[in-house]
């Protein structure tokens, strides 16, 4: 999946890792899309509640080793 944005969040704990993402979202246009990667295992659940709550798509979340990385698209 191509990203239009990259963020490395590898090293930071909750709440750093949304509120980073939350920042890049707010410089992004509509539909475009990115790409999160984080260390923290409670950025799983982390990310999910926050594309609820703010109306941006999760579109992917994988698990590669002890990475996570986290697709989100701009609403």
């Amino acid at each position: 999946m191509e990203a239009n944005k990259e963020l490395d969040t590898r090293g930071l704990n909750c709440p750093l890792p949304i509120l980073k993402a939350k920042k890049a979202l707010a410089d992004m246009v509509s539909g475009q899309t990115l790409k999160v990667i984080a260390t923290d295992p409670g950025s799983v659940r982390d990310f999910q509640a926050f594309a609820r709550q703010t109306g941006n798509e999760l579109v992917d979340q994988q698990t590669e080793g002890d990475e996570f990385v986290h697709w989100l698209r701009r609403r």
